[in-house]
């Protein structure tokens, strides 16, 4: 098994990060769900074993749990997460925030009682985008909670992080235990060769046997020559050249980059089609010298 595992929030609901500005893409739940089933056969053909998803990634845990029950592959890892919620209901040019985040007793609750479906294929239940500011991390009934999780079912109880207060969300949580018992199995964090805040607490994580996962390797699209960012323009002419070295495309030398330089157990592609997946999985071919 590689280090490349598949998240669904391209796949799973239209209008997401990645822009499509292809008016010909049929964004029918039908069509989506189709091309997720497609692509999540070829991940697994080609060796990726982790996938990730969550409720706010439109119908991306229905799709992921919808093909696990089809294919049944034993050796299949699910990771899902709780705390935002999909509002924009499938409406293209919803005008408003697509997801609404809460990090409520409450939520978790509702959310994991949808999500429990996912088991015994699911390894790893998170908190989607724990922050500072929402005090979910001083939220004793949600850490009570994710606790009794953890107990019943045998899941690795992680979270997800991003922007500037990621290594203090992270510190703080690996410091969380109840009752004698630490309660932080994983970190799914954001790393790459734009954002690299959390590469020193990442790696005590890791000496630690947190089991540490990077999102957003591609930094949202920008190691992708733009001209919007010139600012980027001496970060491009340096992975156009590793392209050249390798015979990959930028997005397999981000990829790899986060690999070499942090080692983490799992980088997720945010593939939206097949195409993307299989460049994106070129990054397992070679190490960066």
């Amino acid at each position: 098994m590689g280090k490349i595992g598949l998240g669904l929030a391209a796949l799973g609901r239209p209008e997401y990060i990645n822009i499509r500005t292809d008016e010909s893409i049929d964004k029918s739940k039908e069509a989506f769900k189709r091309n997720t089933f497609k692509v999540l056969d070829v991940a697994y053909q080609q060796g990726v074993r982790y996938f990730d998803t969550a409720p706010s990634y439109g119908l991306g845990e229905k799709f992921l749990f919808d093909w696990n029950e089809l294919r049944k592959h034993p050796d299949a890892r699910l990771g899902t997460k709780w705390g935002y919620t999909y509002v924009a209901n499938w409406e293209l040019g919803y005008q408003g925030a697509h997801e609404i985040k809460e990090h409520s007793i409450e939520k978790l609750k509702e959310q994991w009682e949808v999500s429990k479906q996912l088991l015994p294929a699911l390894e790893i239940y998170q908190i989607h985008s724990a922050t500072l500011e929402s005090g979910v991390l001083e939220n004793q009934e949600v850490l009570d909670k994710l606790m009794q999780i953890k107990k019943l079912t045998g899941v690795k109880i992680g979270m997800t992080s991003s922007g500037p207060n990621q290594p203090t969300i992270i510190r703080k949580a690996l410091k969380i235990s109840i009752d004698g018992e630490v309660l932080f199995d994983s970190f799914q964090a954001t790393y790459n060769i734009l954002e690299q805040s959390c590469f020193d607490i990442l790696l005590e994580a890791k000496t630690k046997g947190k089991f540490i996962l990077v999102k957003e390797a591609l930094a949202n699209g920008r190691v992708f020559k733009n001209k919007s960012f010139k600012h980027y323009n001496p970060l491009y002419d340096q992975l156009q050249k590793l392209s050249i070295k390798y015979d990959v495309g930028p997005d397999a030398i981000a990829l790899r980059f986060c690999m070499d330089t942090l080692n983490p157990d799992i980088v997720l592609s945010g593939a939206a089609n097949i195409t993307e997946l299989q460049q994106n999985l070129k990054a397992e071919r070679f190490k960066l010298k």
